[in-house]
């Protein structure tokens, strides 16, 4: 008789792909830890607890969705799980009101939004499994027992048979340098697009614009949402809930601009989006180096790489069985939530194709 020994296996990066590929391996009876340099799950699809001083100087809180703010799906495999994840509450159906003559979408204006907030849905996946958090990894090490991870001068105790990187290309590359540099070369040229983020809270004053989505056709920014009118998002009366993302081609130029400059900028063009000044009770923008992949760019380059080296390969993850090391994401997978979902599924479904056998009797 034959029995399956799945490996233990260490997750860097708690984002979608991160959690996905955790939560698969897991039901199949590995044994899983994740680390993450943060404080709790979610990388991009992210939401901040803000807080200010109101106009009776009580303490106010809100939560603004300044990561990814929704998602939708054309893969049948990705359909099949965001529609198990709707049943189960994890996720509502956004069809957001679009503000006239914004840019218009490439296909219906509806998408997916976690509740209650875009951590919940990597929080859903990890449930049972252990995880480190605010441990920024930034050494591997491969002994003869199995991989250790280290954050600093900190080494984690516990050796793992397979490590798989669910991380921006540029983050995974120093520590795939030293153990598959064909690979660290590749992610270390993946192009990711940057994203200067603004999130804040204004009054209400008449006239309500009437919607709660803006794709500006010019000017810095690239949308404008209404944060308090999206599922399960609190609303108080006489306030607004904003966030709004930059052009990708504005927050190349001004990457390395001052935060309050930048502030200062956004504000601006949010008021013109609204066609009226609005006084700012709270007020913050948040640059996210590694936004998004630029996919069509990265498959190009990954054909070219892998036409001119054998070993670069093009897939939508990587795997090398023979050291137990994987990466996967969004920069490999597609872009966005569903593209970061394909890559993990792909990756983890070859990590148990390749988990070993044992003989535990005749």
């Amino acid at each position: 008789m034959r029995d399956r020994t799945y490996p233990s296996v260490a997750v860097i990066g708690a984002g979608i792909s991160g959690a996905h590929v955790a939560r698969v391996l897991r039901l199949a009876g590995c044994a899983v830890h994740v680390f993450d340099k943060s404080r709790g799950p979610g990388g991009r699809m992210a939401t901040r607890r803000v807080e200010w001083v109101d106009h009776h100087g009580h303490v106010a809180t809100a939560r603004l969705d300044h990561g990814a703010f929704g998602f939708g799906a054309t893969d049948q495999a990705f359909q099949t799980f965001a529609d198990q994840a709707l049943q189960a509450g994890w996720l509502a159906q956004w069809k957001p009101q679009l503000a006239a003559g914004s840019a218009p979408f490439a296909g219906a204006v509806s998408m997916y939004v976690p509740t209650p907030d875009m951590p919940a849905l990597s929080r859903h996946l990890l449930e049972g499994v252990p995880a480190t958090w605010s441990f920024a990894v930034d050494g591997l090490h491969k002994g003869q027992l199995g991989w250790r991870v280290q954050a600093g001068s900190v080494r984690h105790t516990t050796e793992f048979d397979v490590v798989v990187l669910a991380l921006p290309p540029a983050q995974a590359a120093p520590l795939l340098r030293p153990h598959r540099p064909d690979w660290a070369g590749h992610a270390s040229i993946a192009p990711m697009q940057p994203c200067w983020t603004l999130m804040g809270v204004t009054d209400v004053l008449p006239p309500a614009p009437g919607w709660d989505l803006a794709r500006p056709t010019s000017g810095p920014l690239g949308w404008v949402l209404r944060n308090d009118a999206r599922p399960g998002r609190a609303s108080v009366p006489g306030l607004a809930h904003w966030v709004a993302h930059a052009q990708v081609g504005w927050s190349l130029q001004h990457l390395e601009a001052a935060a309050a400059w930048v502030q200062q900028e956004m504000q601006a063009a949010v008021a013109e989006c609204l066609g009226r000044s609005v006084q700012w009770l709270h007020c913050a923008v948040h640059r996210w180096r590694y936004a998004s992949s630029a996919q069509a760019q990265a498959q190009a380059q990954a054909q070219a790489q892998a036409q001119a080296h054998a070993t670069v390969p093009a897939a939508s993850f990587w795997w090398d069985a023979a050291q137990g090391l994987g990466v996967c994401g969004d920069f490999l997978g597609g872009q966005g939530v569903e593209g970061a979902w394909l890559s993990a599924q792909a990756l983890s479904a070859t990590v148990l194709q390749s988990a070993s056998f044992r003989t535990i009797g005749v």
